[in-house]
């Protein structure tokens, strides 16, 4: 994620890293370059433009802009949900921590591994949400060695918060009200996962996408033709710009659409985990 100041306009004006024109640089190229191909034959070979067609873009491009406004709008309620999901995830694991430290005090052997858990547990969500599932740096062996092979890290990670918790209560030395109480933290951990995973493997439905992209090339690859009459040459630089306010649009949408594959407008997750990790290990008793 770029932090940027919002009152700074130059600093943003000619930002290049996040703004999308790498990425759609070379489909308004190509419109770009379709337009001058058009131009070059309207008035070098043979007339070709079509008045009326501009009635037909007149008409059509409301209907386009609504469809770039859901798409954009669907991404970003995604995204939106996808940090209050980690939001949720900041407080669930402070909240582990803080019960953990206060009902944990007679057992700083387990009250430490289960609090270094707690903090490896975001490090091994993010992986999981950027498809590279592995065991996170820092954890006891003997935690180690029963979570080699697991399937789903992030869960099982909780569930060895929940073992460790239920070795205590089997002791005798926490009731069965606070191990449900502090489990509970455990439960929403996975739930808060398992939240993001629909987020991040259903993308918006197969059919809309298609339509629009080919909505917007034809939409571009026709405006030419449209333009010539009333504007003459001017209509390349007028493709050019309406073709990358349009491809721009759309890009932001897919851009967004994912918020924890760590893009440039993706969610901060390294930085979130770091903090995560930070408050939850403050808690582990000093030796």
């Amino acid at each position: 994620m770029i932090d940027y100041d919002p009152h700074h306009w130059r600093d943003t004006l000619f930002a290049l890293r996040g703004s999308m024109l790498q990425a759609i640089l070379a489909r308004v190229s190509i419109a770009m370059v379709f337009a001058l191909g058009i131009t070059a034959i309207h008035y070098w070979v043979v007339p070709i433009s079509i008045p009326e067609a501009a009635t037909g873009h007149s008409l059509i491009g409301p209907a386009l802009g609504l469809l770039l406004v859901f798409r954009t709008n669907s991404s970003y309620d995604r995204w939106w949900e996808g940090r209050k999901l980690w939001g949720s995830i900041v407080n669930t694991s402070r909240n582990l921590a803080r019960a953990v430290s206060v009902h944990l005090t007679h057992d700083p052997d387990r009250m430490r591994r289960i609090l270094v858990l707690a903090a490896a547990w975001p490090y091994a969500a993010k992986d999981v949400l950027r498809q590279r599932p592995r065991l996170p740096e820092g954890l006891d062996p003997r935690d180690i060695a029963l979570l080699e092979g697991a399937q789903h890290i992030p869960t099982a990670i909780a569930a060895r918060m929940t073992a460790l918790l239920n070795e205590v209560r089997v002791e005798g030395k926490l009731t069965d009200i606070v191990f449900t109480d502090i489990d509970d933290n455990c439960q929403q951990l996975v739930d808060l996962i398992g939240a993001c995973e629909r987020i991040h493997k259903t993308p918006l439905p197969f059919a809309y996408a298609v339509h629009l992209r080919r909505a917007l090339i034809l939409f571009c690859a026709t405006l030419p033709f449209a333009l010539l009459a009333r504007f003459g040459v001017w209509a390349c630089l007028i493709t050019l710009i309406v073709s990358y306010i349009m491809f721009g649009i759309e890009e932001i949408g897919v851009e967004i659409e994912d918020p924890f594959e760590g893009d440039d407008n993706d969610l901060p997750l390294d930085r979130l985990c770091d903090g995560i990790a930070a408050n939850v290990l403050a808690f582990v008793p000093k030796p």
